[in-house]
């Protein structure tokens, strides 16, 4: 029914028909869209239609309820939103046409997608990418312009896994920055927030060798022919995926931000607090850093069953997993 309480035009029986005429008449919407669409509509009308509701007369209650009855159907969030996105096309029709006085849509929100882990590379794996740069240098032997770029490559390797920079902080360091006597950097990330990053003494040596084989005095670490003057993001990017591809790793797995992941992660396992990661990786808030709490699991499962005095009587305890969604 209509605001008025007049039946749709023409006697329409399928208002869901109504809004896919427009979508393809005024917005032009390929038939594979329109078709998608039509799937989705038609789970939803069924679905009010069971319960003996008109979609003119559908409540935000009622699309709630609709869009909580996916997930127990195998719909994943993603999904979920994409529907809950045609609901809202359809609903806002019906209402700017005049045929429901309120849109239930308004204050449904969409269902919130579970934030992936990040991809992360293996201690081993980390060894073995910056074994094989180590390799390169050594086999340059006095092809001077395969030992500068070999350099090049292995400091940036060495700094980006010893400090966990962002790789804009990494591209962008000064060439000052090799000739530090301290243990850290200070770099200026987001915001304009200072921070201290821990340095290697392969990190240092790594920037010491490289920066031998630089031809002329300059402001950046890593110069290049750009517009910034320093090496881009994606040039470095691109050189990984070879330097991973020479290491026998998969490169849709190696990127200079899963080497970032890395750092932090490989941190974890080996005891660091999560603030201190937060602090090294440069977040301003915990929540950030939370999802790298996965990797906590299993060590504190060992501590709990190491050192819990319980365990002495033999009794068993389980430790759930750490969840990023409670407060640190």
């Amino acid at each position: 029914m209509s605001a008025d309480g007049s039946a749709l035009p023409g006697g329409a029986e399928d208002p869901g028909q109504l809004f896919l005429d427009m979508l393809a008449a005024e917005r032009g919407a390929a038939a594979n869209t329109l078709a998608a669409y039509r799937r989705d509509l038609d789970d939803y009308l069924g679905y009010l239609a069971q319960g003996g509701i008109d979609p003119e007369e559908a409540q935000a209650d009622q699309v709630r309820a609709y869009i909580a009855s996916l997930e127990p159907r195998g719909l994943k969030a993603s999904s979920a939103a994409r529907r809950l996105s045609c609901i809202r096309g359809f609903h806002r029709f019906l209402y700017a046409e005049g045929y429901s006085e309120t849109d239930p849509t308004a204050p449904v929100a969409a269902p919130r997608r579970a934030k992936g882990l990040p991809k992360v590379l293996s201690v081993a794996e980390v060894d073995r990418l910056l074994a094989t740069a180590r390799e390169r240098v050594e086999a340059a032997g006095d092809d001077r312009a395969e030992a500068r770029s070999a350099a090049r490559m292995l400091c940036l390797l060495e700094l980006l896994y010893a400090t966990g920079l962002r790789v804009s902080e990494l591209v962008a360091l000064p060439r000052s920055a090799a000739a530090t006597r301290e243990r850290y950097l200070v770099v200026k990330g987001k915001g304009g927030r200072e921070r201290l990053v821990p340095l290697t003494d392969l990190a240092r040596e790594a920037m010491r060798t490289h920066v031998a084989y630089l031809t002329a005095e300059g402001a950046w670490l890593f110069p290049a022919e750009s517009e910034s003057g320093h090496l881009t993001r994606q040039a470095f990017a691109r050189d990984l995926k070879t330097a991973a591809a020479a290491a026998g790793l998969r490169t849709d797995r190696v990127s200079p931000h899963v080497l970032r992941h890395a750092f932090a992660s490989h941190l974890l396992q080996n005891g660091a607090d999560l603030r201190i990661v937060q602090e090294l990786l440069g977040h301003a808030d915990i929540s950030t850093t939370q999802i790298y709490t996965h990797v906590l699991d299993e060590r504190l499962k060992g501590m709990v069953r190491d050192l819990h005095p319980l365990n002495d009587r033999g009794d068993q305890i389980e430790v759930s997993s750490v969840s990023s969604d409670e407060p640190y």
